[in-house]
């Protein structure tokens, strides 16, 4: 069995029911409404910022990666450069210690020349006076006695005549 309810009840709680729909829209719905719109906006203004901030962190790592990229080919410039200065200067060096090797070389070899030239004057000074010396001795010995000096200037004379 079902209850009906009668008319009366059903007119009073359809009043009751306007009348709290009237009273809900005119107090209750525009505080609901403007929280809801504005909690809407709020997680629509997070969303954007946060997606700004992503976007923001792309744009900052690319710039990174880039200035990344830029700070090792400017190294590897650094690098490339010095290693040719170095080798340069290694090159500098090894021609300047040739040439002072040469130098050096030049200037022994002119002082031995020099100390043979010298040698070789003494030697000849040297077998110039014994040899003075020894034609001293032996003609002091021959000239004693006159008849080995008039040997010596026949075989002299000899000597001249045969020659011209």
């Amino acid at each position: 069995m079902l209850i009906t309810p009668s008319i009366g009840l059903v007119f009073w709680t359809g009043v009751v029911f306007l009348i709290l729909l009237v009273l809900l829209r005119k107090f209750a719905w525009k505080p609901i409404l403007s929280a809801l719109k504005t909690r809407e906006n709020s997680i629509a203004d997070a969303l954007n910022t946060a997606e700004k901030a992503r976007e923001e962190i792309q744009k900052l790592t690319a710039d990174n990666e880039q200035l990344l990229k830029e700070a090792r080919v400017e190294r590897d410039k650094i690098i490339a450069e010095a290693q040719a200065t170095a080798k340069e200067l290694v090159a500098d060096a090894k021609g300047k210690a040739q040439e002072e090797g040469k130098k050096m070389i030049e200037k022994a070899q002119e002082a031995i020349e020099a100390q043979k030239k010298a040698a070789m004057h003494e030697i000849q000074d040297q077998a110039a006076t014994l040899s003075v010396e020894i034609a001293e001795k032996l003609l002091k010995r021959e000239l004693a006695d006159k008849k080995a000096q008039e040997e010596l200037i026949g075989s002299y004379l000899k000597d001249v005549a045969l020659t011209n």
